[in-house]
């Protein structure tokens, strides 16, 4: 084989074996430790505004559940998961991927009691066990959307494995108020990390109820 033909096959083999490393890296990193997502709405204000970039962990979802307060993306339940090879690995790398998914606080845990109602003073909260729920991160407690008969407000019990999903901006948030409980095998990861623009950098604690 002439010199220069060997150099060129030398070089393909080089750039497929460098691109397939490179590929193979960003499944690893996505899937075992982290991506980074970018905030397309305001069903978190004010925690996390349009254009917010945050990183989400996936680390954690191997030991632990998510709990009380964490700031979780998922894919929403009525969002179809398509199992096709092209659907699989944009998903793992993020290129081309077209799933939709939600940014979303957990507010109802497994095993609680949950109603979302009116108190004493026209304002709508979150009952968990009969307690409301102090959430001092949420937009407004009087910006609610009023339930109906056709949302999901409870009074409710959480069967296991399931979750309910509330934004910050209860009064502009599709959230399981609309579509119901969540399934555990829906999350992605938990936002850990506000990292842009760098004058809103944040790292998000969980709260303390």
């Amino acid at each position: 084989m002439a010199p220069d033909k060997e150099k060129i096959k030398s070089q393909l083999r080089e750039n497929i074996e460098t691109v397939v490393f490179v590929i193979v890296m960003v499944i690893v990193i996505r899937f075992f430790l982290g991506e980074i997502r970018w905030i397309p709405s305001a069903s978190m204000h004010p925690t996390l505004i349009e254009g917010d970039r945050v990183f989400v962990e996936r680390l954690s979802r191997f030991f632990t559940t998510p709990e009380r307060g964490d700031i979780m993306v998922f894919y929403p339940p009525f969002e179809e998961i398509k199992t096709d090879p092209v659907s699989i690995f944009a998903r793992l790398t993020g290129f081309f991927c077209k799933d939709i998914a939600y940014i979303k606080r957990v507010v109802g845990m497994p095993g609680d009691k949950l109603e979302i109602k009116k108190d004493f003073s026209g304002e709508y909260h979150v009952f968990i066990n009969d307690k409301a729920l102090d959430e001092p991160y949420i937009l407004s407690d009087a910006d609610y959307i009023p339930c109906s008969g056709e949302m999901y407000c409870g009074p409710m019990k959480i069967p296991t494995g399931h979750y309910f999903m509330m934004g910050d901006n209860r009064g502009n948030s599709q959230d399981s108020r609309f579509w119901g409980l969540l399934p555990k095998e829906r999350f992605i990861g938990r936002a850990v990390v506000l990292f842009w623009p760098l004058n809103r950098m944040d790292y998000f604690e969980r709260p303390s109820y």
